[in-house]
C-alpha cells in the first residue's frame, strides 16, 4: 500500500479535501482561551475584559488579532462591546434563548412537523422524570411541586393554563439535573408553549366551560401522581407513567396538526 494511502483515506472520511484542512487562526486560539475563561468562572457575567493594552501583552498577539478574537466572542453571545467614551467589552452569559433562536430557525428552514418535536419530547421527558425521581433531591422535588402550584391556579384561566402547563414540562427536565436534556427541552420549549396554547384556545371555543375544566382538572392530576412517583423515588415508574401520558395527551393536541410546519407555529 502506498505510504500516501491511509492519508487519503483519512481525508475522505472527514467529507472534505486534506488541501481544506488548516490549522485553527491566532485570532482564533486567542477567542478559545477566553471562551475557556468565561466558561469556567475566571471571567463572570458582568466582568468587563481587562483593556486591549494589556491582553495584546498578556496573549502576544497584535492589536488586530486581538480584536478579532473579541468579535468572534461577540459573536456567541460571550461579550458585549461597549463603545463610545467607556471602550472595552463587558463579559456576559446567554442564556437558553441564544440556543433556542438559531435552533428554531434550523427545524423551520428543514421544514420540520409538530410531530417531529413531539416525538422529540417523548424522548427526553420519561428519561428525565426517571433521572429526577433517582436524585433524591427535596429542593428539586419542591420546585416542581412550585410549577404545579402554578398550573392548578391556572386551571379557571385558558392562557394561564397553557403556560404554566408548558412550563411544567420544562421545569420536569431542566430539574432532572441533566443540563443536556434541559437544553434540548428549552430548544422546544416555545414551540411547545405556542401549541398548548392553540390546542387550549380551540378546547375553549369548541367544548363547554366544564368540560374545559374537566380536561384541565385532569392533566392536574396526572401531573400530581408524576410528583409523587418522583418523591418516593420511584424512577422507573415515573418514566413508564409519564411515556404513556405523554402518548395520550400528544395525541389530542396534535390531531389534526401532525403535518403542521414548525415555521407555521412560530410565525
Amino acid at each position: 500500500m502506498a505510504p500516501q494511502e491511509p492519508t487519503r483515506r483519512l481525508g475522505r472520511s472527514l467529507g472534505e479535501p486534506l488541501s481544506e484542512l488548516r490549522p485553527p487562526k491566532t485570532g482564533e486560539l486567542v477567542a478559545r482561551r477566553l471562551r475557556r475563561m468565561i466558561v469556567e468562572g475566571e471571567l463572570k457575567e458582568g466582568d468587563s475584559l481587562p483593556n486591549e493594552a494589556a491582553l495584546v501583552e498578556l496573549f502576544g498577539v497584535s492589536r488586530p488579532t486581538l480584536r478579532e478574537a473579541v468579535r468572534v466572542l461577540e459573536s456567541e453571545g460571550l461579550v458585549v462591546l461597549r463603545r463610545g467614551s467607556r471602550t472595552g467589552a463587558r463579559v456576559t452569559v446567554p442564556g437558553p434563548e441564544a440556543v433556542a433562536r438559531p435552533a428554531a430557525l434550523q427545524l423551520q428552514l428543514g421544514g420540520a412537523t409538530l410531530a417531529d418535536v413531539y416525538v422529540a419530547r417523548s424522548a427526553i421527558e420519561p428519561p428525565a422524570a426517571g433521572l429526577l425521581a433517582r436524585s433524591g433531591d427535596e429542593e428539586r422535588y419542591d420546585a416542581l411541586d412550585a410549577a404545579l402550584q402554578q398550573v392548578r391556579d391556572g386551571v379557571g384561566d385558558t392562557e394561564r393554563f397553557a403556560v404554566a402547563s408548558a412550563l411544567f414540562h420544562l421545569r420536569l427536565v431542566e430539574l432532572s439535573g441533566n443540563r443536556t436534556l434541559a437544553i434540548m427541552a428549552g430548544l422546544m420549549y416555545e414551540i411547545i408553549l405556542r401549541q398548548t396554547q392553540s390546542a387550549v384556545r380551540a378546547s375553549a371555543r369548541t367544548a363547554s366551560h366544564d368540560d374545559v375544566e374537566e380536561l384541565n382538572d385532569r392533566a392536574v392530576r396526572a401531573y400530581a401522581k408524576l410528583l409523587g412517583m418522583v418523591r418516593r423515588g420511584k424512577g422507573d415508574q415515573a418514566e413508564t407513567f409519564w411515556r404513556k401520558h405523554l402518548q395520550v395527551t400528544e395525541g389530542m393536541i396534535l390531531e389534526g396538526h401532525e403535518a403542521t410546519r414548525v415555521i407555521d407555529v412560530l410565525d
